[in-house]
């Protein structure tokens, strides 16, 4: 017997229209307006955390140089701004003309929260603008920190924003239970209840860590390009500190970001196990295999860049002979965490391994070598950050010694478990192995989180070896913030994909049916191809938008004083 809802389902399909695009087709169009209004905005709500941290310890450590930071970071976003606005636009008009039936059914469900949207938003422009053309007039006593609460205000209105537009998102996803589509109109389903859905939560502190790690490594990328342009040694000096810091806090976050990745793949399996089937063990098992190299270039090009700065910090060099072990297991867990569990090959292949699993290979693919490969890179990528942040002081505290050797003690305690754990993931069923999993994750974040505090406490009253040489690093350190830059942003569009092609041939899962030319999940090789196109569109215009912030400096800078007069140079006094 065909059911009620079948039948309603056929009819909202049958009367569902779609417009039609040239060359790309609607989806294709609308894939690229939402990525690049999506990486946009990811830049523009990550970039104002920091810079409110930033404006903060110049405020209570009375230091002009975080100051003039944190107004440079402000700078960027002006212009980023504008193209977040313009590319949600585009996206708004080609969602409402080439997906109709699509549009209406999200705005009958979350209208009000679309104007709040559009509202805030309005505001949140309003606050920037204050925010940035105040700096100079608000720059003193209580002025100042009003100033700085409109950079929070800021982070607010930007935070709010997101999280509403999340909601439209993982409703796409994971609908509440009851949803069905009768005429075209949702029934079973209230504003509260789709925005707050199973997935909704996961993706927000998810976006939230990944926007810190993106806006980091694009201000990062914008120091290294002012950085190889600059003319006098000072230049040098402030955009090596300036790039320094955008990494520092891009590789610090994305540390963090794994563990928010795993919270939202386990809603996605807990709220419908074929979706989750489908994302790690399905077609798109080989993307994460993509994934993997990628999150091997990234912890490769971080380490390199600590490693290359440690050659301007006096004392480093007594650290410097650990770094090719270090390199040694960044390479041998890169390797673990990028094989495959099954293998593409021909039959006579597939014959001589005596099946699809390669008998070596096959073993290190399981999620309990993965787990444990990733942990390790995140481990020594900390290792390196400890040894930077120690490199040029010199404790004073009577117990140094023994905080040296506690630790080391929790290195060594961590690393132990995320090697014992992994291991004993191969002997249990794979449920028990997944919640392994879990305690790997909290045996790093302890080691990470008591090591710092340790450290914080030892590093009080410290000597130092040296001041910081900062301008004396390479060309070749700023190439690899490009590729951390570029890599960060390959990787976002590309777990984006992952995000919604799980949705296969549903606009809104199980919910309202995609019955255009379109609605099958596209191949990884195309969508690679246009993942590709708009990561080169959007670092064009990001290039564009640093030469812009170059120029604005550059209009803004006090001219230079006009020379004295010589009795030679003055002016002959005028004839009788």
């Amino acid at each position: 017997m065909i059911s009620t809802l079948t039948l309603v389902q056929a009819a909202a399909d049958a009367s569902q229209a779609y417009g039609e695009f040239p060359v790309i087709g609607g989806r294709g169009a609308v894939w690229i307006a939402a990525q690049l209004h999506l990486m946009f905005a990811a830049f523009v709500l990550g970039v104002p955390m920091f810079a409110v941290i930033t404006e903060l310890i110049g405020i209570v450590g009375k230091d002009t140089k975080f100051d003039k930071l944190s107004k440079e970071f402000t700078r960027l976003l002006v212009f980023a701004y504008s193209a977040t606005a313009l590319w949600g636009g585009v996206l708004l008009f080609f969602v409402s003309t080439l997906y109709p039936s699509f549009w209406r059914h999200m705005a009958d469900i979350f209208h009000l929260s679309m104007w709040l949207y559009a509202g805030l938003f309005f505001i949140e422009s309003f606050t920037l603008y204050l925010y940035y053309y105040g700096w100079d007039r608000w720059n003193e006593g209580r002025a100042k920190w009003g100033h700085w609460g409109l950079g929070l205000l800021l982070n607010v209105w930007g935070t709010i924003v997101m999280v509403i537009a999340n909601g439209w998102l993982t409703y796409m996803m994971s609908p509440p239970e009851g949803t069905t589509v009768a005429e075209g109109l949702p029934e079973g389903v209230g504003l509260w209840n789709a925005i707050a859905n199973a997935t909704w939560m996961p993706l927000n502190i998810h976006r939230m860590i990944a926007n810190a790690v993106f806006g980091g490594a694009i201000v990062a990328a914008y120091a290294a390009y002012r950085f190889l342009a600059a003319k006098t040694d000072e230049e040098r000096a402030h955009y090596d500190w300036m790039g320094y810091v955008g990494t520092f806090i891009a590789i610090s976050t994305f540390i963090v970001l794994p563990f928010a990745g795993y919270w939202l793949g386990r809603e996605i399996y807990e709220y419908n196990q074929q979706m989750g089937i489908t994302m790690m063990g399905g077609f798109m098992s080989w993307l994460w295999i993509v994934q993997a190299i990628l999150i091997g270039v990234l912890f490769l090009a971080a380490n390199y860049y600590l490693w290359t700065g440690m050659g301007r910090i006096p004392g480093a060099e007594r650290f410097m002979p650990y770094t090719k072990w270090m390199l040694l297991v960044l390479i041998i867990s890169w390797i673990v965490w990028a094989t495959p569990n099954t293998m593409i090959a021909s039959r006579d292949e597939f014959a001589a391994m005596g099946g699809n699993r390669h008998p070596f290979l096959g073993v290190l693919g399981l999620m309990s070598g993965k787990n444990t490969a990733v942990n390790f890179m995140i481990l020594t990528t900390f290792l390196s950050f400890l040894m930077y942040r120690r490199a040029n002081k010199i404790p004073t505290v009577t117990w140094a010694k023994t905080g040296t050797m506690v630790q080391t003690a929790m290195f060594g305690l961590s690393a132990s478990a995320v090697l014992i754990i992994g291991i004993w993931g191969y002997f249990v069923p794979t449920i028990v192995r997944i919640g392994l999993s879990v305690y790997q994750v909290l045996a790093v974040l302890s080691c990470i989180i008591g090591v710092t505090v340790i450290d914080i406490f030892m590093g009080r009253g410290a000597g130092s070896r040296g001041e910081i040489r900062w301008g004396e690093m390479p060309d070749r350190s700023q190439y690899a913030i490009f590729v951390l830059a570029i890599t960060f942003t390959w990787l976002m569009g590309l777990m984006g994909f992952a995000r919604s092609g799980i949705r296969q041939h549903w606009h809104v899962w199980e919910v309202m049916r995609d019955t255009s030319d379109y609605a099958a999940t596209p191949a990884l090789g195309y969508a690679a191809n246009m993942i590709s196109i708009c990561v080169v569109i959007f670092l064009v215009m990001v290039a564009f938008i640093f030469w812009l912030g170059g120029l604005a400096e550059a209009a803004t800078a006090k001219p230079k004083a006009a020379p004295p007069l010589t009795p030679s140079s003055q002016p002959a006094a005028p004839a009788e």
